[in-house]
């Protein structure tokens, strides 16, 4: 039977089901504090992926960057799901946030060296310990709930088979690593389909569109904390001041623009089923790690300004106007295919991402880049305007 949270600081009470139709629902000081502590590993990670495309290493960068973030953004979905389903905010379920908090940590602290190294032994490790956490979470929760005992167990033990297998993965040949880390991930990203098929847990749609949205303003705030860094070091060098500005406003008008487009749409509309949240939730990795990565190509756009780094030009401007191309994209294809706005207004989306990759040959890319952003977020105002004009005049 579900019922709301209890007082906060209880020391103890039963883990059952919150309703997913519970009133005013929100983040917790809790969940932000959580979302707070992973912004240092989503820092490292971009760190590290702009040091190795500033270093030429790109196949190898990219490759990294991947596999790193993925556990990243899988801790942090997992945790956030099932906070929307069981956050009774008791004394144990606040230390075991805790712990999964201290394992985010380890995982930042290993992030370069993972990404820059292959070498996941702490990263792995700091993973674990989150991911194990949750798996006492699981347990707490089929031990209360017995109408949704099924799915939890599923949860735990799911979990807990893969971790398994993430820790022997450290012990085999390098050769197996790819591989395995691909299995691993088909069976990580399988755990919650199998689970959910026992029994749905009552996660709340306007509480998971909320904790998506906040943790994509933490990662968009990590890409103008990363710009601004970058282009503090670069005023040391006066002589490139104009191409710096230029950089600047382009990378502001890309960053708020993209905000813009992320939080134009009602997204919890979106979250009517299973099968619609499971995509929604998994296409965002690419929605965080494409926004993460536009701070580390304009940081490097910076760099390379400045003549440092062994990109060409090219390759620098593609390491900002790709991720910006991937996070337009997914913001559509999440959002905006799903509206009731469908024929021509869809090329909109399209053209526009078009354009961002063929600014990568322009020279001034970032600058260019921004204006086109600023381009498509004028027209999807002016689509949304006369779609309502025409709503009214039909109800009239």
């Amino acid at each position: 039977m579900s019922q709301p949270q209890s007082p906060a600081g209880t020391w103890h009470r039963p883990m059952v089901a919150r309703l997913a139709s519970e009133k005013h629902r929100a983040a917790t000081a809790l969940e932000l504090f959580f979302d707070l502590c992973f912004v240092a590993a989503v820092a490292q990670a971009a760190g590290a992926f702009e040091h190795e495309l500033a270093e030429g290493r790109v196949g190898h960068g990219i490759l990294g960057y991947a596999m790193v973030f993925f556990a990243i953004w899988w801790a942090w979905m997992n945790f956030t799901w099932c906070a929307s389903a069981y956050d009774t905010d008791d004394v144990p379920y606040r230390l075991l946030t805790l712990v999964q908090i201290a394992g985010a940590l380890v995982l930042a602290a290993g992030a370069a060296e993972a990404l820059e190294h292959e070498d996941f032994t702490v990263i792995t490790w700091g993973y674990v310990v989150m991911r194990l956490a949750m798996v006492t979470q699981w347990l707490r929760a089929a031990r209360s709930d017995p109408e949704h005992r099924g799915c939890c167990m599923r949860y735990a033990v799911g979990i807990l088979v893969v971790q398994i297998g993430w820790v022997a993965r450290l012990a085999l040949p390098d050769d197996w690593g790819l591989p395995l880390f691909a299995v691993l991930v088909v069976a990580e990203l399988a755990v919650p389909v199998w689970a959910e098929s026992a029994g749905n847990t009552t996660w709340h749609p306007h509480h998971i569109a909320e904790r998506y949205g906040l943790f994509t303003l933490i990662v968009l705030g990590e890409t103008i904390t990363a710009a601004t860094v970058a282009v503090r070091t670069a005023l040391d060098d006066e002589t490139a001041l104009g191409d710096i500005a230029t950089l600047v406003v382009g990378g502001l008008l890309t960053v708020f623009a993209l905000w813009w487009l992320y939080f134009a749409q009602n997204a919890p509309r979106r979250l009517t089923n299973l099968r619609s949240a499971i995509l929604w939730g998994y296409g965002h990795y690419a929605v965080f790690a494409s926004a993460a990565a536009v701070g580390a190509g304009l940081a490097l756009g910076v760099a390379r300004t400045t003549g440092h780094g062994h990109l060409s030009d090219h390759a620098a401007a593609a390491a900002f106007t790709v991720p910006v191309a991937v996070f337009i994209t997914l913001v559509w294809v999440l959002h905006h295919r799903g509206a009731e706005i469908r024929s021509r207004n869809d090329l909109i989306h399209p053209t526009a991402v078009v354009a961002v990759l063929a600014m990568t040959f322009t020279p001034s890319p970032v600058l260019a880049t921004g204006v086109i952003a600023a381009a498509l977020v004028a027209a999807t105002l002016v689509v949304s305007a006369r779609a309502r004009g025409g709503a009214d005049l039909s109800e009239d």
